[in-house]
C-alpha cells in the first residue's frame, strides 16, 4: 500500500533530486535557476548534499524545482 498518496517525493531523496537536476540542466544552468554558491563554485553533489541537509529555504527550491522538472 502507498501510504503517501499525496507527496510526489514520497521514496525520493535527496540525493535522487540533485543527480536528476545535475543530468537535466547541468551545474551552470541549475546555480542560475537557484543561485546558491555550492551550485556555482567548485560544484559537487557531496558538498551540495552537506549544505541543503543544513539549509531549508534551500532545499525547498530544490524540491521545487525537481517537482517542475518532471511534470
Amino acid at each position: 500500500m502507498n501510504q503517501q498518496p499525496n507527496n510526489p517525493l514520497h521514496g525520493i531523496t535527496l540525493e535522487m533530486m540533485l543527480n536528476h537536476l545535475v543530468e537535466q540542466y547541468g551545474w551552470d544552468k541549475l546555480g542560475k535557476r537557484i543561485p546558491i554558491q555550492c551550485f556555482r563554485n567548485d560544484p559537487s553533489i557531496k558538498s551540495s548534499l552537506k549544505f541543503l541537509r543544513r539549509t531549508p529555504w534551500a532545499r525547498q527550491k530544490v524540491e521545487d524545482l525537481y517537482l517542475e522538472s518532471i511534470t
